[in-house]
C-alpha cells in the first residue's frame, strides 16, 4: 500500500523526515518496506530556465531550422539551433541548458549536449510542453509570460510537486489502515509517545449542502444482511473534464493513473478515508431507481473492463429498474459508467458484508481497491460523511449542485463493542509492568474510550473503525505496539528445558529417509498441494469454494503431475538426469468427508549416474527405483515387504510394496500420455508411498534383536524351473518359504530366459536356495530332503518343471 508523505501532512503538522516518520510507523506495526521519491514532473525541470530570444533567423543550411539567440541570465547569450514553426523573437520560452536530463513518456532519460546541427553550434533546446513531460501538444515551443526574468528557473513558476511515497506491508487485520486517515491516526498516537501532542486536521464537510431536489433517485435494499448500509446522493449540471494539477498529483504519487474528475474524486476520497464510492451516470439509471440484490445465477453482465461474466446467485448487485450497473464493491459496469458526456449523477457510498465481497471477487478473479478495502471490513459509521466529503469536492473541481437530499438506509444501527482488559493480564501477557496512566493514556490516544476505571482494570470501548479489536488479548496488543517493542526488557537469563522424544516422530523419521534419498543422489523438491482445477485428468481435483486464483483453485488428490512440473522445468533447462524426492499432503473425497494424507513422492528420469573414463553411464530403470525403495524403508526398520502387481492408469508398468495389510508404497514407469501433457519426452518413473501406513508398520515391529554369527556353513542350491509366464518370482518365493520356515534363508532369482527349445506361454527360472542350521553342518542328504519337497509343491501349485 502506497502513503504519500505530503497526502499526510494535511492530516498531521509534522516537523520530522519522511525516514524518522517510517520509522515509527514501522514501530507502530505499519511496517514501512521502502520510501519512493515521486515529481509530478519527471526530473523535476532541473535545469530549465526562462530564456529570452533575443534573435531568430533562418538556419543557412536548412528551410526548416531556426537559428536563435537567448538570453538565459548569464553574462553570454546562446546560440540554439530550433526546429519549431512559432518560435520569434522577443519570446520568453523554456530553455533546457546543457546537461539536462529530460525524459520520454516511457520515462527514460536523455541528456542535452552541446552540439552542431547542419554545421551550426547549439548550446541548448528551447522546450514544447511534451518534451518538458507538462502536456501532450508537440505543436511548437512553449511560450511563457513576458513579464518572467531570464534566468528563473521553470520548476519555480509551474509548482512542481516533490513528494515521498511509503510503501507500507499492510497485515490483512489493519483495514482501520488502508487510507491516509487510518495511517495518520496510528501516526498521532505514536508521537503522543515522544510528547508530541497533534489533533487530526480532518476533512471538513461543513461546506455540503442540498441546492435543490430536482434529480430524485429512489433505493431499495433488498438483501440487507450483504449491505447493511446504503449512502447516496444525486448531483446535476457537473462538468467531466480532465482533473486539476493537485488532484492528479495527489493520485499519481500513490501509483493511480487520472481518468476524469469524477471518477478520481471517488479514488481521492477512497485513498483519503478508507471508504470506497461508486458514481453512476444518472441518465443511465432506467426507472430512476437503485435495488441492491442478488440475480438468478447465469446472468450475464458485462464489466467496465469489457469482459461478460457470468453472475453468481450470491453476486451482491446494484441494478436498477431494468437491469444490473455493477457487481457490488468490487467492479463497474460498462454501460452506467461516468462519460465526458454526463451531466447527473449518482453517488453511492456503502458498507457492503466483507465474506459476501470476498467471495465474490474471488469467483470472478478480480481484486480493486474497493473489494481489497470492503473485503477486510471497512468503518459503517464512515459511509455518510465520505459521500459529504465526495460530494464537496466534486462541486469543487466539476461544478454543478447537489440535487437530493442523502438516502442513508442503515436499519440496523451497528453497535460499538465493550471489552473488559485487566492490569494482571496486560502484565503478563507483555512480561513487563506498563504504568496505569500510560496505559489510559496510549488507550485514548487510540480513540479506545475508556468507561471505567477499578484497581484491577478498565472497561473499553472500541472505536467502530477497528474491525480486528474484539477480545481483552487484541487490547494488549495495540496497547504494547504503541508502547513500543523496543521498551520491553529482554531478561538476562534464559531457561531451557530438554523433552524426551520417540525415535518415531515423524520429524526424526523424515530426516533419515531424507538423508538416505539425499546420499543416492536425490534433491528434495516442495511444491504447492493447490493446483489447477483442470491439472491432473487421471486424478480429479477438489475444488475450492472460495480460491486465491484460478491457478490454486483446487487441491490435489496426487503428487505426480506437480513433480513432473519440476522435471518440465529442468528439463527445459537441460538439467536432463534427475532424481528428486517430496514430502507433501494430497487431499481425498469420499462418503461426503474430506481427508488430508500425507505422502512421500520419489521421481527418476536419465541415467543414474554421469558417465566417467572409468564406467560409463547407466539408465535408470523400474528395479533401480525398486531398491531404492526397499532399501529405504529397511533404513527404519520395515521388512518382510510382499509384492503385487497393479493395473493404474498412470502407471503403464506398476507394483505395489504391502506390508502386514498395509499398502506402503506403489511405483513404476509413468504412462507416456501423462509424460507428454508436460512435453516430456523421456521415461519417468514415479513412486507414490503413504507416509501414515509407514509410520503405523515402524510402530507395529518389534524390538532389534541380536544373533551371535553362525558357526556353521550356508549351503546354495539352484533349481531351473519351467514356469507359466503369468507366475512371477513372489509366488516362488513366497512356496518356498512356505514349505521350509526353518533351514531356508534366502531365495534369489538369477536368470529369466524367454524364447528358443521352450514351449510357448513358458519361461524359465533360475533360482537359487540358501539353507542353513544354526546348530549343525546340514549333511546331503537332509539338503536333497528339503529340496525334493521344493520341488514336489512347485509342481502341484504352480506345475512347473525342473528343466
Amino acid at each position: 500500500m502506497k502513503i504519500s508523505f505530503n497526502w499526510l501532512k494535511q492530516f498531521l503538522k509534522l516537523e520530522w523526515n519522511a525516514e524518522k516518520t517510517a520509522k515509527l510507523l514501522t514501530n507502530l506495526g505499519l511496517e514501512v518496506e521502502g520510501i519512493e521519491r515521486f515529481e509530478s514532473i519527471k526530473g523535476g525541470l532541473k535545469g530549465v530556465v526562462v530564456g529570452h530570444v533575443l534573435k531568430c533567423k533562418k538556419h543557412p543550411n536548412a528551410d526548416r531550422l531556426q537559428l536563435t539567440l537567448v538570453d538565459i541570465g548569464e553574462i553570454r547569450p546562446l546560440q540554439i539551433v530550433c526546429g519549431a514553426p512559432n518560435v520569434a523573437a522577443g519570446q520568453k520560452v523554456p530553455v533546457a541548458t546543457i546537461g539536462t536530463k529530460l525524459y520520454t513518456k516511457e520515462g527514460e532519460a536523455w541528456e542535452i549536449k552541446k552540439g552542431k546541427i547542419r554545421g551550426e553550434e547549439s548550446h541548448g533546446m528551447i522546450c514544447a510542453e511534451d518534451e518538458l513531460g507538462l502536456r501532450d501538444s508537440h505543436d511548437g515551443i512553449m511560450v511563457l509570460d513576458n513579464s518572467l526574468i531570464p534566468g528563473t528557473p521553470l520548476a519555480s513558476l509551474l509548482e512542481v510537486e516533490n513528494d515521498e511515497v511509503f510503501e507500507i506491508g499492510l497485515t490483512p487485520n489493519r483495514s482501520d489502515a488502508m487510507s491516509h486517515f487510518g495511517v495518520a491516526r496510528d501516526l498521532k498516537a505514536g508521537l503522543e509517545q515522544f510528547e508530541i501532542y497533534q489533533k487530526i486536521i480532518t476533512p471538513s464537510t461543513s461546506h455540503f449542502s442540498v441546492d435543490n431536489r430536482s434529480l430524485k433517485i429512489n433505493v431499495e435494499v433488498e438483501d440487507k444482511e450483504k449491505s447493511p448500509r446504503y449512502c447516496g446522493v444525486t448531483l446535476r449540471n457537473v462538468l467531466v473534464q480532465e482533473s486539476p494539477d493537485w488532484l492528479k498529483n495527489r493520485l499519481q504519487a500513490i501509483g493511480l493513473s487520472p481518468i476524469n474528475n469524477i471518477v478520481d474524486i471517488t479514488n481521492y476520497v477512497l485513498h483519503e478515508l478508507g471508504q470506497p464510492l461508486h458514481a453512476f451516470d444518472a441518465a443511465k439509471i432506467k426507472g430512476e431507481k437503485v435495488v441492491v440484490k442478488t440475480l438468478e445465477k447465469g446472468t450475464k453482465f458485462i464489466t467496465l473492463d469489457g469482459i461478460e461474466r457470468e453472475l453468481h446467485e450470491e453476486d451482491l448487485m446494484i441494478c436498477d429498474g431494468e437491469k444490473p450497473m455493477c457487481i457490488a464493491g468490487v467492479f463497474g459496469g460498462i454501460h452506467s459508467g461516468v462519460t465526458e458526456d454526463t451531466t447527473a449523477i449518482f453517488l453511492e457510498s456503502a458498507y457492503f458484508d466483507p465474506v459476501s465481497i470476498r467471495k465474490t471477487a474471488k469467483r470472478h478473479g478480480l481484486n480493486t481497491d474497493a473489494s481489497f478495502r470492503f473485503e477486510r471490513g471497512i468503518d459503517i459509521n464512515l459511509a455518510e460523511y465520505a459521500l459529504k466529503r465526495a460530494a464537496t469536492l466534486i462541486k469543487e473541481v466539476a461544478g454543478g449542485e447537489i440535487s437530493s437530499d442523502i438516502v442513508d438506509l442503515y436499519p440496523v444501527k451497528k453497535k460499538d463493542h465493550q471489552v473488559l482488559i485487566t492490569y494482571e493480564k496486560i502484565n503478563k501477557l507483555i512480561g513487563h509492568e506498563i504504568p496505569k496512566d500510560t496505559i489510559k493514556a496510549i488507550l485514548t490516544a487510540l480513540e479506545i474510550k475508556v468507561n471505567s476505571v477499578t484497581e484491577a482494570g478498565l472497561g473499553v470501548t472500541i472505536p467502530s473503525y477497528r474491525t480486528d479489536v474484539e477480545r481483552e488479548v487484541d487490547v494488549i496488543e495495540e496497547i504494547l505496539r504503541v508502547y513500543g517493542y523496543d521498551n520491553i526488557q529482554v531478561h538476562p537469563k534464559i531457561t531451557a528445558s530438554i523433552a524426551h522424544s520417540s525415535k518415531l516422530e515423524n520429524h526424526k523419521l523424515q530426516d533419515i529417509i531424507g538423508n538416505y534419498l539425499a546420499a543416492n543422489g536425490f534433491f528434495e523438491i516442495i511444491t504447492n498441494s493447490l493446483v489447477e482445477e483442470k491439472e491432473q485428468q487421471l486424478a480429479p481435483t477438489i475444488a475450492i469454494v472460495n480460491p486465491l486464483s484460478s491457478d490454486l483453485a483446487a487441491m490435489r488428490t496426487s503428487m505426480l503431475y506437480t513433480g513432473l512440473d519440476c522435471l518440465s522445468y529442468n528439463l527445459n533447462r537441460k538439467n536432463t538426469n534427475l532424481k528428486f524426492f517430496e514430502f507433501g499432503k494430497v487431499y481425498t473425497h469420499e462418503n461426503a468427508s474430506y481427508t488430508e494424507e500425507e505422502r512421500l513422492a520419489l521421481y527418476i528420469m536419465g541415467n543414474h549416474n554421469e558417465e566417467h573414463w572409468i564406467s560409463g553411464s547407466r539408465r535408470t530403470d523400474f528395479f533401480y527405483l525398486k531398491g531404492i525403495l526397499t532399501s529405504a524403508l529397511e533404513r527404519i526398520g520395515i521388512h518382510g515387504l510382499r509384492e503385487l502387481p497393479i493395473t493404474d492408469p498412470i502407471l503403464s508398468e506398476g507394483l505395489r510394496l504391502t506390508c502386514k495389510d498395509l499398502i506402503l508404497a506403489e511405483f513404476g514407469l509413468v504412462a507416456e500420455t501423462i509424460t507428454k501433457q508436460k512435453d516430456i519426452k523421456e521415461p519417468v518413473f514415479y513412486a507414490d508411498l503413504q507416509w501414515s501406513n509407514i509410520r503405523k508398520s515402524i510402530q507395529k515391529g518389534g524390538q532389534i534383536t541380536l544373533d551371535e554369527i553362525p558357526k556353521y556353513p550356508k549351503v546354495k542350491r539352484d533349481f531351473a524351473l519351467l514356469v507359466h509366464e503369468n507366475v512371477s518370482f513372489q509366488d516362488i518365493r513366497e512356496i518356498a518359504f512356505q514349505t521350509e520356515r526353518k533351514l531356508l534363508k534366502d531365495v534369489t532369482l538369477f536368470d529369466v530366459y524367454y524364447g528358443k527349445n521352450l514351449p510357448e506361454g513358458k519361461k524359465s527360472y533360475a533360482v537359487s536356495f540358501t539353507l542353513q542350521d544354526f546348530k549343525t553342518t546340514l549333511t546331503e542328504k537332509h539338503i536333497n530332503q528339503v529340496m525334493s519337497r521344493l520341488q514336489k509343491q512347485y509342481e502341484e501349485k504352480i506345475g512347473a518343471t525342473l528343466r
